[in-house]
């Protein structure tokens, strides 16, 4: 079989490490042939796979070009290259795709209902209409494709409240070999940093700055648990930071650091800044507790970085999130800094709790593998080609009237 992967669109952190993850595996299928669509300066990452060939394409940066692109060009570019099966990874699908199309919806923020109430409040009426137009492409998309699939369960099903159109739920993957294999130490500061927490309650948060992740929720939890734990101290280490200048995209910080200011939780809140993806379990390894107060998901990565390193998990109240976690996290009002703050005391006073969480942790951190990611999608294509009618009859009998308002 012969693959023809879209990745066009991979730009960003999540969208590199799935194809660092998923490429790999695809070469080492010796029946499988894969052709890949990347920008230019990440061809050279995937240049020595074998059984991979990476077009000579100029990709457009600007999004509305880029798509224009996809449309107008990519069809050519596939029926050239041979493929059997088209793979859209960038949550857009090719409109008239010459081959059977799987299309990869991996973007919660074009059915957040919090999203868009967040943007308005904001004040982001730019980036409101911008998440809005690229929405409704998304869920379009999902009516072109033959076959969507989202990294949950959960995602999923919201995907399917949007669209009216089926979707199947393929967690993605976790590699320990890869995450745990760097034994580097952390740069001075960065340690320098962590040492200076001795002592404290040590929480985590893996992430850029960006709205969705409602640090604020978790900024307002601060002070509270400084006073719930008093005379011991709190330290909250971020791996980003409040200054715009450093902080990747378009989410404005100001907001966020008048808040700190205002909360005066300079001292208990630490910003890392950016640390690389393999030196990452070292940080996890010297925190207690990790937290997300995130209100829009669609796998959460961190979680099971944070699961595979034995750490004890306060999560908001995401359906994502208890269904990545299951038993392995407490969870909380997404909104909720009491909460937040109730939830970290409840583990920091039981050490039979934590101790249970941690176990839990590491088990269920074992159920999310790359290999059976790949699997599972290749198996769809196989089942694309092999019975092609019945495929599209199954497809069209999950469709509800819901998607003629589309």
């Amino acid at each position: 079989m012969h693959l023809f992967l879209n990745a066009s669109a991979a730009d960003s952190a999540s969208g590199l490490t799935y194809l660092r993850n998923v490429l790999p595996r695809l070469s080492a299928s010796g029946n499988l042939h894969t052709t890949l669509l990347v920008k230019w300066r990440f061809r050279d990452e995937f240049a020595d796979l074998p059984r991979v060939f990476i077009l000579d394409a100029e990709i457009p940066n600007h999004p509305a070009r880029r798509f224009l692109f996809e449309q107008t060009a990519m069809p050519k570019l596939i029926r050239r290259s041979g493929a059997d099966v088209l793979v859209s990874a960038g949550n857009f699908a090719l409109r008239k795709s010459p081959v059977p199309q799987i299309l990869l919806s991996g973007n919660s923020l074009y059915t957040s209902g919090d999203f868009s109430r967040d943007l308005r409040a904001r004040r982001e009426y730019r980036l409101w209409l911008d998440t809005r137009l690229k929405g409704f492409l998304a869920l379009r998309s999902m009516r072109w494709a033959d076959c969507t699939l989202a990294p949950s369960r959960a995602f999923a099903a919201e995907l399917e409240g949007a669209a009216a159109r089926y979707v199947s739920g393929v967690y993605h993957g976790f590699d320990p070999r890869i995450f745990f294999a760097d034994s580097q130490p952390l740069s001075r500061e960065v340690q320098q940093k962590l040492d200076a927490g001795c002592g404290a309650l040590r929480l985590l948060f893996v992430s850029h700055y960006n709205y969705y992740r409602n640090f604020e929720t978790l900024l307002r939890s601060i002070p509270l648990l400084r006073d719930r734990l008093h005379p011991q101290k709190v330290r909250a280490y971020l791996t980003c930071s409040f200054r715009r200048e450093r902080n990747p995209g378009c989410h404005r910080t100001e907001a966020a650091a008048a808040l700190v200011k205002r909360l005066s939780i300079s001292e208990e809140l630490v910003e890392l800044g950016p640390i690389p993806y393999r030196q990452v379990h070292q940080v996890y390894k010297q925190c207690d507790i990790y937290v997300t107060p995130a209100y829009a998901e669609t796998f959460a990565h961190p979680l099971v970085e944070a699961m595979a390193t034995g750490l004890p998990i306060v999560a908001s109240d995401l359906p994502v999130h208890q269904e990545i976690c299951e038993r392995a996290a407490i969870y909380f009002h997404r909104f909720s800094p009491e909460d937040l703050c109730e939830r970290v005391f409840e583990i920091h006073q039981s050490p039979e709790l934590k101790q249970q969480l941690a176990s839990r942790a590491l088990m269920r951190s074992q159920q999310f593998s790359w290999d059976e990611h790949v699997k599972q999608v290749v198996d769809i294509a196989s089942h694309m080609l092999a019975k092609p009618k019945e495929s599209a009859r199954f497809h069209r009998s999950k469709l509800s009237l819901g998607a003629r308002l589309l």
